[in-house]
C-alpha cells in the first residue's frame, strides 16, 4: 500500500489523522478513537513515509530534525504532516488529513456571534482548544467568509499551510514557516509594512508573537490567531502569564481594549456515528463588563459574564453542551464528561 492508496483509504473511513510507525501497526483516528490494522511491514512503513519528503527534508531529518509540511496528492486531498524519530532512531510520521475546500459556517455549525465578529475591522479574535479539536478549520472559515465579503488584503502566516484559498474579493498572502519566511516573529514584523487589513497566525506560541499580534490588533489590524487553551477566562489568563510581571497591567489594558472575541471549541462524538463529530463552541464577546474583569484582574468573573450575555451572542462551554445534549447530537453521559464544570452542567439539565 502506497501512501496514495492509504490516504484514500483513510479518508474513505473519514478519518482524521494517520500514524505511521516504524515497529508498531498503522493507526487512524476516527471520530477521536485511534483504530490499529495490520498489514504493512516495517520496510513499507519506512518506505512510505520516506515517499513524502524532499531530498532537503531527508537530509534534515537524518541530522535529527523533526519535519513539518503539507502536500496535496494527486487525488486532490490535502494533508499536514509532521515526521520525526522516536526509541533510539525508528521513524514515524502524523499525517493530518485536511478537507479539500474550506468548509461554510453551515457545515461546522459556527454560531451567528462568532460569524459577526467577521466584520471586525480591527481588533484581536482568538480560536482556542486543544490538538485535534478544529482550530485550523474554523480560521479557516472565517477567513474565507471576509474573503468572500470584503475588498482587504489578507495575509496568513502558518505553519504549515493547510487550506490554500482562491482569491475572490480579497488579495490574500499565504506565507509558510520555514519555506517564506522563518518565523512566526519575523513574518509578522515585516508583515506590519506589507499593509494587510487582516492578519491570520497560525499559532501564537511565545511572548514574541503575542506580543507582535497586540502590537498589530493595536495599530489597527484585524488579527486572528489560535491558543492551546480551554475556555475564554483561561485563555485570558494565559496571554497574561506570559509577560514578565513588570508588563502584566499594560498588556492587561491592552487587552481590555483590543480583544473582540474569544471561541473556544472541543469535538465530540454525535449520537449517529455516521456524522462523527460536533463542535462544541464555548464564545467570549468582549463587552464593557468582559473589559472592566480584565482590566481590573477579575477574569476569573467572565464566565459569569457570559451565562448572563447568551442574548448578545455569548454561551458557556456548558450551555453549549446543554443545547446539543437538548437536541439529540450527542447523549447527556458525553457532554456530562466533556463539561468543565460537570456539578454546575447537571444543574442545568
Amino acid at each position: 500500500m502506497n501512501i496514495e492508496q492509504l490516504l484514500n483509504f483513510a479518508r474513505s473511513k473519514n478519518a482524521s489523522d494517520i500514524h505511521l510507525t516504524v515497529g508498531a501497526p498503522t493507526a487512524i483516528r476516527i471520530n477521536g478513537d485511534l483504530k490499529k490494522f495490520d498489514g504493512m511491514s516495517d520496510d513499507i512503513v519506512h518506505q512510505t513515509i520516506i515517499s513524502m519528503l524532499t531530498a532537503e527534508q531527508e537530509q534534515r531529518l537524518g541530522k535529527g530534525e523533526d519535519i513539518d509540511f503539507s502536500f496535496t496528492c494527486a487525488s486532490g486531498g490535502r494533508q499536514r504532516v509532521n515526521v520525526f524519530r522516536y526509541n533510539g532512531g525508528k521513524l514515524a510520521a502524523a499525517v493530518r488529513l485536511l478537507n479539500e475546500h474550506v468548509p461554510s459556517f453551515k457545515d461546522i455549525s459556527l454560531p451567528n456571534a462568532a460569524i459577526e465578529l467577521t466584520k471586525e475591522r480591527k481588533g484581536l479574535i482568538l480560536v482556542t482548544g486543544p490538538t485535534g479539536s478544529g482550530k485550523s478549520t474554523t480560521l479557516a472559515t472565517m477567513v474565507d467568509h471576509i474573503n468572500n465579503m470584503r475588498e482587504c488584503h489578507i495575509l496568513t502566516i502558518e505553519d504549515p499551510i493547510e487550506y490554500i484559498y482562491e482569491p475572490k474579493k480579497s488579495t490574500i498572502h499565504q506565507r509558510e514557516i520555514g519555506t517564506d519566511v522563518t518565523s512566526f516573529n519575523d513574518a509578522l514584523r515585516s508583515g506590519l509594512r506589507e499593509n494587510p487589513d487582516v492578519i491570520l497566525v497560525g499559532e501564537m506560541r511565545d511572548y514574541e508573537t503575542i506580543r507582535l499580534a497586540i502590537t498589530a490588533a493595536e495599530t489597527g489590524h484585524l488579527v486572528l490567531g489560535t491558543l492551546h487553551t480551554t475556555g475564554a477566562a483561561q485563555t485570558i489568563n494565559r496571554i497574561i502569564d506570559v509577560f514578565p510581571s513588570e508588563e502584566q497591567n499594560q498588556i492587561r489594558s491592552q487587552l481590555s481594549a483590543n480583544l473582540r472575541g474569544v471561541i473556544s471549541q472541543i469535538l465530540i462524538p454525535c449520537v449517529n456515528q455516521d456524522r462523527g463529530r460536533v463542535a462544541a463552541f464555548e464564545i467570549l464577546i468582549n463587552n464593557d463588563a468582559c473589559a472592566n474583569n480584565i482590566r481590573a484582574e477579575k477574569v476569573h468573573q467572565i464566565e459569569q459574564v457570559m451565562a448572563s450575555n447568551v442574548s448578545s451572542g455569548m454561551r458557556t462551554m456548558n450551555e453549549s453542551l446543554k443545547r446539543l445534549a437538548r437536541d439529540n447530537v450527542i447523549t447527556r453521559d458525553i457532554a456530562l464528561t466533556y463539561s468543565p464544570d460537570k456539578e454546575e452542567f447537571k444543574k442545568m439539565l
